[in-house]
């Protein structure tokens, strides 16, 4: 079983090895699972682990975990990366060929919100891209049902809110 376990570490390391973004959770499942290689304890009993050691870094919002490789985690996947079939390799290969832009477009928009110090809530809206915010808002809101609402509403319809905004900017 251990050794079966460490496969799907190192599953997990080479997945974020072979993009230049963070991976949800809800990504990472979707090809684990969906190619049947293991159960869904199984795979978060494996990121807690990949967490816990250092070699992932979790960033945690209201909706979703990202998931992000460290510096310890690149160099373990570059000394095991032999563990890992050629057919698994080509899975994962297929899988960001598929979606790599889908999966992208997921991370790069964040949203989130928080308590202020007025007792209001904040909701703070962003599109990231190469590492860099393309646009950084923060609005304030009276209520937390406001702050869920405006967090989802920007996930959904960022494009076309960053556009109004810049058609009337510029």
């Amino acid at each position: 079983m251990s050794e079966t376990f460490t496969l799907y570490k190192l599953i997990i390391l080479y997945m974020l090895s072979k993009v230049d973004f963070p991976l949800t959770n809800a990504q990472i499942s979707d090809f684990i699972l969906g190619k049947g290689y293991t159960t869904y304890f199984t795979l978060q009993k494996a990121l807690s682990e990949l967490t816990e050691s250092g070699l992932i870094r979790e960033e945690t919002t209201h909706n979703r975990t990202l998931y992000h490789l460290t510096e310890e985690g690149d160099e373990s996947i570059c000394f095991f990366e032999n563990k890992i079939s050629d057919a698994i390799k080509k899975d994962i290969s297929d899988f960001f060929i598929e979606k790599k832009f889908s999966l992208k477009n997921e991370v790069s928009v964040k949203s989130d919100y928080y308590r202020n110090t007025n007792g209001e809530f904040s909701v703070h809206c962003q599109v990231i891209e190469h590492a860099m915010p393309l646009i950084d808002l923060t609005v304030t809101v009276p209520s937390r049902e406001e702050a869920e609402t405006m967090a989802a509403n920007w996930n959904a319809r960022n494009q076309e809110i960053y556009a109004y905004i810049m058609t009337h900017l510029l």
